[in-house]
């Protein structure tokens, strides 16, 4: 039986884990390890570390364990939170892989569903890619597009982009690990599709809230980046800092 080993956290790295632990034999796959910071948004969700310890396996909170543990046929990521380098991917002999939630190459990086609203994009997405040293930037394997809706929220481009997520890793990891794909290069693609990369800290910015820009402006940012439990955005008027929802009309009066 080939090994594998994931890595991930939110409830969609524990929607990929129950899929790999259900169909094991199927897939032909043993889940050796399992690395994670245990995140997840709900509270009410079961974390990637509660699945591990339900079926007795060994869980890591830090890459420098990866480093330590023998190579295995299979790496997979989903929303894991640190950044794998060339040593650690070469831990599998056969393929190591991630799902990163955004269509590639448009939008590399983080908080991607508030950069597309901002960016008005048309069209969003979900992508498993080969993972490489770098940032979401291997050869794409399988990917899965779909419109955004006028006014949408990122809370509910967000929700999409999880179902779809789940959906396409469903489907499609079955083939994935027996090979059967054809990889293509995120550069054959840059010309077409463009590309660009935002780092986590650019949300910040984002959030920042000038009343002098016109109403639609206004209301885009916001739509962009009103997602509780996090901080919500904010403008300042006479002095003062307001924070604003999507009824950030009636807060600035």
């Amino acid at each position: 039986m080939r090994k594998l080993i994931f890595l991930g956290s939110k409830e969609i790295g524990a929607h990929c884990l129950q899929t790999l632990l259900k169909n094991q034999e199927s897939l032909d796959i043993e889940v050796t390890a399992v690395f994670s910071n245990n995140r997840k948004l709900q509270d009410n969700s079961i974390s990637v570390g509660q699945l591990a310890a339900e079926n007795n396996i060994p869980i890591y909170t830090s890459l420098k364990d990866l480093e330590t543990l023998p190579e295995v046929d299979f790496l997979v990521s989903v929303q894991y939170h640190e950044i794998l380098k060339a040593k650690h991917i070469q831990k599998a002999s056969k393929l190591a892989i991630n799902l990163h939630m955004a269509p590639l190459p448009e939008y590399r990086g983080c908080n991607q569903f508030s950069f597309a609203i901002v960016d008005q994009a048309k069209t969003f997405g979900t992508t498993i890619h080969q993972l490489e040293e770098g940032i979401d930037s291997g050869s794409i394997i399988a990917e899965t597009r779909f419109p955004i809706t006028e006014n949408e929220t990122v809370y509910e481009l967000y929700e999409k982009t999880v179902d779809t997520s789940k959906e396409l890793f469903d489907t499609q990891i079955k083939s994935i690990l027996n090979g059967r794909f054809t990889p293509i290069p995120q550069h054959h693609l840059e010309a077409e599709r463009g590309t660009s990369y935002h780092f986590r800290h650019e949300i910040n910015q984002l959030k920042e809230i000038d009343l002098n820009w016109p109403e639609e402006q206004i209301d885009r940012f916001v739509r962009a980046s009103y997602f509780p439990p996090f901080d919500p955005p904010y403008a300042i008027k006479d002095g003062v800092k307001i924070p604003l929802t999507h009824n950030w009309k009636e807060e600035i009066k």
